[in-house]
Formats: C-alpha cells, structure tokens, sequence
C-alpha cells in the first residue's frame, strides 16, 4: 500500500476510534444516569445529549451529589475526546496528508476505470524518457515507484503515480495490471526486473512485458522469464554511436523527422486489420489507394503466421490479422486509420 494510503487509513483508523470513544461516553452516561438517579432511559439519554453536546438546558432533575460527581466527570471526559478529535483532524489539514490520502482515493478511482494502458516500473532517467515519450503520443499510462522522492517529481509532472515496490502481485493489482496492455521495466536491476515480469505473467498473462538488461547474459534469463521485448541500454547506445560513425546522414535524418514533436514530423504506426471492421481485407493496396486517400505510406505488413512482408508493392493483398506498419504526419495516419477502421494492437 503506497503513502499516502497508508498515512488516510492511519487518520480514518484513528478518528474511527476516538467516535467509538464519543459513543462509549454516551453509553456510560445513559448507564451512569439510570444506575445512580434511578431515572429510565429517555431521561438518562436526555442528559446524557445535553450534557455532552453542551447545550446547558439544566438538570432534567435534580441530581444527587454522585450524580453531579459523575456529570462533572461526564463532561471533562466529553470536553478532552472532542478535543482530540478536533487536534487530529487540524493535524491531517495541516500536514497535508489528509488532502494527499484523497488525491489517492480519487486517483484509485480513476485508476480502476484505465484501459489498454500501460504500466511504467521505475522513473529513474529511462523510466522518466519514456514516461515523456508516451506523454507525446497522448498515451494513458501509470507509473510505479518506491522511492518518495522520484515518486513525488513523477507527481509535479501531473502522472499518475503508485508508491509501492513493483514486483509486488498488490501493487499492479492497483496498477490495473489486469486490464493493462503493457508492463514497461525500466528499473535499474535486473532481479527487479525479472521480479516483475514474472508477476505481471501470473496477474495477466496476455500482457505484453518489455524491460531492461543490463548484459546479454541478464537479456537471455529474462527471455526465458517470459519478457517479450529485452532493451539493453548499453547494446542500443553502441549500435547508434556506430551508425552515427558509418552513416552519419542517415541518422541525422531520422533524428530530424521522427523525433520532432511538431505536427510535420514522421511517426510509425501500427494498425491490425480486422475484417468485421474493414472492408479492404482481401484486396490490393493499389486498389485501396492509401497513398492518395491519406498521403500516409504503408512500409511493410505482418502477417498472421509471423511472415514479414517488406516495402509491399501495390499489388500486395491485404488478408485479416495483418498489421500494417504506416510511416506519415500524425493528421496522415490518423486519416488513414479512419479509412482502415483498424483495431489498433495493444
């Protein structure tokens, strides 16, 4: 259970108390009352209500010296847990607290109606990039972290944040694990990491794990972990550092047209065809005529059985289950996602 979770069950748990304090008063005032005066119940609780609440409407009859003894009592008692109750709820204002474990509620809340999201384990410097990346591409995700101080930066940034330990099966329960399409372990061990898939598998085992290596040897025991995609920061920044070496113009061209975030900047997409929904299954691309309808460009398909099909010509035919692999402007493939009434892979 995260913080702030903990710190609004704490507060609830402690003025849950201190209330069954305030109905014991009451109890032990009505049985006080009937024992000492002698009075029946209606009047024993009459007292009891007027001398707790301090109204001062006067002694419903007059009291003996014990009865007075234990109205004195009575109302010291009333006066210190009423007190008590007023300083633990100034102390929840004050401290913040009692606003954070409400966030959490509302936050919990919104987090039970997430989607097709994904679920970010880690904001350290690859955790917070790709939590930026997924941010551009208006993607919904989470983020789990146990540190409290990356967890509260995650926060300033307006993400929804879960403070917990991820490979815990209760923390991506919170998550949504069970309706997320994919868990992302951008966490700096790899125990953490296999920790985590191996979870996420036994929660969800049709969610997709992508997550980071530190080594090969890491990469391979993940693989056989159950992990669906194994990044090694290391292997990728070596292959780019080279590529930058041997084909310096090549780069400098992806670099300027897919990392921008303005609206003529090149994105890959990918949309899965699904004949109750698009009427091309079964035809050609040259008869679809993708290029002119969206000006978006379909540079290679996958099929059903796995096969890669690469730069398609235009007499490639379109079969149900491919994914087509787009590369256009986002206003490009979002037209040509609205012509292909795709569903989107997740």
């Amino acid at each position: 259970m995260s913080p702030p979770a903990e710190r609004l069950r704490e507060f609830r748990w402690r003025v849950f108390n201190i209330v069954m304090a305030i109905v014991g008063l009451y109890v032990v005032g009505v049985i006080g009352y009937m024992v000492i005066e002698g009075w029946d119940f209606f009047d024993a609780l009459y007292m009891t209500v007027i001398t707790l609440a301090g109204v001062g409407y006067g002694e419903t009859r007059p009291l003996n010296t014990d009865g007075r003894i234990f109205t004195i009592v009575l109302i010291v008692l009333g006066v210190a847990t009423l007190g008590i109750l007023v300083g633990r709820i100034v102390q929840a204002l004050g401290e913040g607290y009692l606003q954070e474990g409400l966030k959490y509620t509302r936050q919990k809340r919104m987090l039970s109606q997430l989607k097709d999201h994904f679920i970010i384990c880690g904001y350290g410097r690859m955790g917070s990039r790709i939590c930026e990346e997924l941010t551009i591409s208006h993607a919904q995700f989470v983020v789990v972290e146990a540190d409290p101080r990356a967890a509260t930066i995650a926060r300033s940034k307006g993400y929804r944040i879960i403070e917990g330990d991820a490979s815990a099966d209760q923390t991506l329960v919170e998550a949504g694990i069970e309706r997320a399409c994919s868990v992302i372990c951008a966490l700096t061990s790899d125990a953490d990491n296999l920790f985590i898939v191996l979870s996420a598998r036994n929660l969800n085992p049709k969610v997709r794990t992508i997550t980071r290596a530190s080594s090969e040897e890491a990469a391979v025991k993940l693989r056989r972990g159950g992990a669906d995609e194994v990044v090694s920061p290391y292997t990728a920044g070596a292959r780019r550092m080279a590529a930058i070496a041997l084909r310096p113009g090549v780069v400098d061209f992806i670099e300027t047209a897919f990392s921008g975030t303005g609206g003529g900047s090149l994105i890959v997409e990918e949309v899965k065809l699904d004949e109750r929904s698009c009427p091309f299954v079964g035809m050609s691309l040259q008869q679809i005529n993708l290029r002119n309808r969206s000006g978006g460009l379909v540079v290679a398909i996958r099929r059903a059985d796995g096969t890669l099909v690469g730069s398609p010509t235009g007499e490639t035919i379109l079969a149900q289950g491919d994914i087509l692999f787009c590369l256009g402007t986002d206003a490009q493939l979002r037209t040509l996602s609205e012509a292909l009434l795709p569903v989107k892979t997740g």
